[in-house]
């Protein structure tokens, strides 16, 4: 059992404004590529919490799944951000679900994907002893705070997979747990950024894509997959402003972080974003997270600094004792 710091970023107001919002998705952007980096590589470079910015195009190594890494990371900062284009979709698929309550959240599985035994948990105390996973069935829905180190072993091992309930014995595919918190109900969900990798498994009652465009972006159910599609929209909306700010970060990387040509980046709220990273290349990557809260709108973040205990289950892998998060901004 050991203690690590933990900072959750309390939201006190809504995001405006073409460079705020980009500025506010490129966080999460950077926190998904940062966790992707594998853990033995990053320990030589001095630990999560200590690498540098500058460092990042050094020791990134571009993957087919980093896109959706960092689409995962930033639907579930735009639960938090209340982002209203998201939030209105989330809230058709829950109420298809037959989620009570309306005091939307969401949950970030803490299972990284890619070998990095760091934790990006979810809001402490949201789950209660009496918090209950919705999987569809007519059985009593289980509770999903007793599973939660279950479903984390059940990621990495597969032999633990057996001793989880037929009910949710796919859960540990989640990407997020989406419910609220007033109903205390919660419903599996997977996040992809190509809506043809969606997969069915037990537990699992939500999937999170991007629209396509010319389709319909109707939240609708899924017969065969037995998912409820939640489609995010692209034009003046949330994917727009995701894949704008992936390119923006992208950019930086392969410009060595330092502010890219101008023909990399044409647009100006484009350069002013990159330019706001570059004069922050020589910090730590979380902190310069944390810096771009307030860039991102003036008094939009509140830092609360806490400290969780974390348990080893073998071979330097933690799993949770606790949930903890970003703090959503409360609805007036």
């Amino acid at each position: 059992m050991s203690q690590v710091n933990v900072r959750s970023e309390i939201q006190e107001s809504p995001i405006s404004g073409e460079v705020a919002a980009l500025t506010a998705v490129v966080r999460p952007i950077l926190m998904g590529l940062l966790y992707s980096l594998k853990g033995d590589v990053v320990k030589e470079a001095g630990e999560y919490e200590n690498l540098k910015l500058k460092m990042l195009p050094r020791l990134y190594r571009p993957g087919d799944g980093d896109c959706g890494i960092c689409y995962e990371y930033a639907v579930h900062d735009a639960m938090l951000r209340r982002d209203a284009t998201v939030l209105e979709r989330v809230e058709d698929a829950l109420k298809k679900c037959k989620v009570p309550g309306e005091e939307l959240e969401s949950l970030l599985f803490g299972v990284e994907k890619k070998g990095a035994s760091q934790l990006i948990a979810t809001a402490e105390n949201t789950l209660t002893d009496d918090s209950r996973i919705l999987t569809g069935k007519r059985s009593q829905p289980p509770k999903l705070k007793g599973y939660l180190n279950q479903l984390a072993a059940a990621f990495r091992r597969e032999n633990t997979r057996p001793s989880l309930p037929t009910s949710i014995n796919g859960l540990w595919k989640a990407d997020l747990f989406l419910g609220t918190t007033d109903g205390d109900r919660w419903v599996g969900t997977t996040v992809k950024i190509n809506s043809s990798q969606l997969e069915a498994a037990n537990g699992l009652r939500v999937g999170v894509v991007p629209a396509i465009q010319g389709k319909s972006d109707k939240v609708r159910k899924d017969e065969r997959k037995n998912l409820i599609i939640c489609p995010i929209p692209y034009d003046g909306a949330f994917m727009e402003i995701f894949y704008s700010a992936w390119g923006i970060v992208q950019q930086f990387i392969q410009a060595d972080a330092q502010l890219p040509k101008e023909v990399f980046l044409p647009q100006a709220s484009h350069r002013q974003v990159a330019k706001e990273l570059a004069t922050r290349r020589d910090f730590p990557v979380l902190d310069v997270i944390e810096a771009l809260g307030p860039v991102s709108q003036p008094g939009l973040l509140r830092t609360q600094e806490s400290s969780q205990s974390m348990k080893a289950i073998g071979r330097g892998d933690l799993l949770l004792e606790g949930l903890i998060s970003p703090v959503p901004r409360k609805s007036s």
